[in-house]
């Protein structure tokens, strides 16, 4: 369980929630038309504090870890985040996965807003793989349409983050 509190403390975690979307209405032009993009770039550090939960009754007896994070973003992203990760293998061979939810709220470069974040971590003999994207659609007031990617590091136990994210030209101005 100590790889999994070491996985979690280079993730960021959140709920992961799907929404219907209603067919539009408009006209066909208007479906067509999209804003451009800004493409932005954000750096920082993080602090990230993780917890053990109490497994899932209907994942009880699996060797699945499960844990909640808090996260407070310092730097160009000035925010706060919540969210959960699930977390299996054998860390003492240092085989391990996880994968993780996280919902960031704040501002980013002067946009306030807030949007979800996805992990996939995994790590064998061959090293670490880690990706960590803008969850499609999350993304609300002035951070409305936001996508990109995160890119975290640990060195020493300190933690930092780069972020390259894009925002409609229409949001970011």
């Amino acid at each position: 369980m100590r790889l999994y509190f070491g996985l979690a403390s280079t993730c960021l975690c959140v709920v992961l929630g799907f929404a219907a979307q209603a067919h539009s209405q408009a006209p066909p032009s208007k479906l067509l038309r999209k804003d451009p993009v800004m493409s932005r770039h954000a750096a920082g550090s993080f602090d990230v504090k993780t917890t053990p939960l109490a497994a899932d009754d209907a994942i009880a007896g699996t060797l699945i870890g499960r844990y909640s994070l808090v996260k407070q973003y310092h730097g160009d992203l000035d925010a706060a985040s919540k969210g959960e990760m699930l977390g299996a293998g054998d860390p003492s061979s240092g085989n391990a996965g996880y994968v993780a939810i996280e919902q960031v709220t704040g501002s980013l470069n002067g946009h306030t807003g807030s949007f979800a974040l996805q992990h996939i971590g995994s790590m064998d003999s061959s090293g670490l793989r880690l990706s960590v994207a803008v969850v499609p659609g999350s993304g609300t007031g002035q951070l409305t349409g936001i996508a990109g990617t995160l890119t975290i590091t640990n060195a020493s136990g300190k933690h930092s983050y780069t972020f390259d994210y894009t925002l409609p030209s229409a949001t970011a101005q």
